[in-house]
């Protein structure tokens, strides 16, 4: 007897809302755990073509790490759409002007470059600092695996 493939329905898809505290938290491993929640991999509900992912607040992005020497030799590029319109940016300059893009170009870079990709990244909500105005959703801590430091 054959099993037929289960596919995830709009109706049960049930969203939960997490908070993460990024303090002291590998960059690129907080990434990954962030990226798989929010495309819903953790559930067995997972269907490739659904969103059935949960909410993330991460707090704290501003004091997220960065291993070895990525501070000063790793660089974030960007192009003004004008001819000899590339920009560069040290990280370090990054993490001061803007933490919080930081983390969500790190977990955009792990997300499909599809229409369900733009839609998942919505529901990632980054704070530099300790307080977040989503306490009304009753978050759950969610604790991440630190890595290496």
């Amino acid at each position: 007897m054959l099993q037929p493939t289960y596919s995830a329905r709009p109706g049960d898809i049930e969203r939960r809302w997490f908070v993460i505290d990024a303090e002291g938290v590998v960059l690129g491993r907080l990434a990954t755990q962030l990226a798989t929640i929010l495309r819903g991999k953790h559930k067995p509900m997972y269907t490739p073509s659904m969103d059935t992912g949960d909410n993330i607040i991460v707090i704290n992005a501003s004091k997220v790490a960065l291993t070895g020497k990525k501070l000063d030799d790793k660089f974030h590029y960007w192009h003004t759409g004008y001819q000899g319109g590339l920009k560069t940016i040290s990280y370090r300059k990054f993490m001061a002007k803007d933490p919080a893009g930081v983390v969500r170009l790190a977990v955009r870079g792990m997300l499909p470059k599809t229409p369900l990709g733009r839609a998942v990244i919505k529901k990632l909500k980054v704070y530099p600092g300790d307080q977040h105005p989503h306490a009304a959703q009753n978050p759950e801590p969610l604790a991440v695996q630190a890595g290496a430091r």
